[in-house]
């Protein structure tokens, strides 16, 4: 009797650890070499596989055990930008065809199916209010009606997914609906009232996707009106709206924050909004980075925050025939550009005399050059062809204190800086220089 059950019992269960794949193909195939699976966790994420990619076509084995959820894939490096992501529900194979140019389609999978359509869908639908107002339309039923539209779309997906993983990622997108007409500032201040209403912040699946960490970034940094503002008074909202996403986030894990406020940073930063990165970095980012021991996470943002446009450059001494010398009392110029090079390189040395040449129409351009160095020999050499210039060396070259206080990992790098030794532009190459002198 007991081998009986245990048969039975194995046969019962064997369905819940079967294996499954996921295949497909990539094009252009020339560009597509291997793929890697990862398992994403808040604020994380685990390997779970990786194969070829031969002539396109991929098929890569989940093993039995590995857990239900999103899953990142990535294929190119930076892994931060060349990946898409997929919801593995561990009951079906998923079968997918990528192409560089027009993105993914899935062949085969009903999760990752119906989340592609039920997001196209909506955002369709959601974008028709947008419209509406953006055309400063008066019809009340046919705003009636786009309400009416889409909260019929929202409640099918609600109920056509009960029981899949996609379906706690509809719940949580659930838009907000008017039930009556209103005006546009209204309209948007009770989209705002109410985002969170559906937004389950502790939910871990819905952390460890994308999906959450978009919502928040979304609520930060999409207005709430109309109305244009000023840049300050547009990142008093921001700040207003980072607080709100603070309260929010108590009580989830140290890393999952520190995953959100470094995206959040990341987006004010690359959009000039200094005084909101500053913010989430000075209240919040760097008491979490410390706390979960990212130190690697600090140097980065605060070796950004330094060289940033508009930040007073970084002191540079240095001794010329036994005379003190520095960047700060450098005078008598509109713009100072100080470059990184090294008498070894050859793009150095092929930019370096082009742009002394081309400086001696800028009279009231002067010229730092600093060369990272392994020792003097060549470098005096060098330097003596470019007499325009004042000269600094770094014996260490990328292991010297300026090449780590500038974040220098090529030469030749350039600054420009204004009379006060701000940081005004940071140009490719001698002909940026020139192109940005020239307006």
């Amino acid at each position: 009797m007991r081998t009986f059950i245990l048969v039975i019992s194995i046969l019962y269960f064997s369905p819940l650890i079967a294996q499954h794949t996921i295949s497909g193909s990539f094009s252009p195939a020339e560009d597509f070499t291997w793929l890697i699976a990862y398992h994403l966790q808040p604020g994380t994420q685990g390997y779970i596989a990786d194969t070829a990619i031969t002539d396109g076509e991929f098929s890569m084995q989940i093993p039995p055990n590995a857990a239900t959820g999103t899953y990142r894939l990535v294929y190119g490096v930076p892994q931060e930008e060349y990946y898409f992501d997929v919801l593995y529900n561990g009951k079906e194979d998923i079968k997918l065809e990528f192409d560089a140019e027009k993105g993914i389609v899935f062949e085969n999978s009903d999760e990752n199916k119906l989340f592609n359509s039920y997001f196209i869908e909506i955002n369709a639908a959601k974008q028709k209010f947008i419209d509406y107002y953006t055309q400063k339309r008066t019809d009340k039923s046919a705003y009636n009606k786009l309400a009416e539209n889409l909260e019929t779309l929202q409640t099918s997906y609600e109920e056509s997914t009960t029981g899949m993983l996609l379906h706690q990622f509809v719940k949580a997108n659930r838009p907000y609906i008017p039930s009556n007409y209103e005006a546009s500032e209204t309209y948007w201040q009770h989209k705002k009232d109410e985002f969170f209403k559906h937004l389950d912040i502790n939910n871990t699946e819905l952390q460890a996707s994308g999906f959450l960490s978009d919502k928040l970034t979304n609520y930060v940094f999409t207005p709430v009106s109309m109305v244009k503002t000023s840049k300050t008074a547009t990142e008093k909202i921001l700040m207003e709206n980072v607080k709100t996403v603070h309260e929010k986030l108590q009580g989830t894990k140290a890393e999952y924050r520190v995953h959100i406020f470094q995206s959040l940073w990341n987006i004010a930063e690359a959009n000039e909004l200094d005084e909101t990165a500053d913010f989430i970095y000075g209240s919040y980012l760097k008491n979490l980075a410390q706390k979960t021991q990212n130190e690697e996470l600090i140097s980065e943002i605060e070796t950004k925050k330094r060289l940033q446009i508009g930040a007073k450059a970084p002191e540079i001494t240095w001794d010329d025939n036994g005379v003190a010398k520095s960047l700060s009392d450098m005078k008598g110029a509109d713009c100072y550009i100080v470059i990184f090079w090294s008498s070894t390189c050859p793009h150095c040395l092929n930019e370096l005399p082009a742009l002394h040449k081309e400086l001696k129409n800028y009279p009231s351009v002067k010229v730092l050059a600093v060369g990272l160095e392994d020792n003097a020999a060549s470098w005096e050499k060098e330097r003596a062809k470019l007499n325009r210039f004042e000269h600094a060396i770094a014996l260490g070259k990328w292991d010297s204190e300026y090449a780590n206080i500038y974040d220098i990992h090529r030469t030749p790098t350039y600054f420009i800086l204004d009379k006060d030794k701000r940081f005004i532009a940071k140009p490719e190459s001698d002909r940026d220089i020139i192109d940005f002198l020239k307006k």
